[in-house]
């Protein structure tokens, strides 16, 4: 196994590793809020169709056309 020192870090690798160690801690303290609940079928397919197309490269609305369409632009 590999260890490396903070030393050894690069500026971005450190401040990559705090982000991950608050997040986790986080996590340990907070839980899972969505422990428990199950996810319809319905919302599912959609996460993974989105999933997909992102892969492809697709991208959503642009977000001018999304505010005008919700009367805030």
């Amino acid at each position: 196994m590999l260890e490396v020192t903070v030393a050894d870090m690069t500026p971005q690798e450190f401040k990559t590793m705090i982000g991950d160690l608050i997040d986790q801690k986080l996590a340990d303290i907070l839980g899972d809020p969505d422990d428990g609940l199950v996810m319809r079928e319905a919302y599912r397919d959609r996460l993974i169709r989105q999933k997909k197309a992102v892969a492809k490269g697709e991208r959503g609305k642009p977000f001018d056309a999304v505010k005008k369409r919700l009367g805030i632009a």
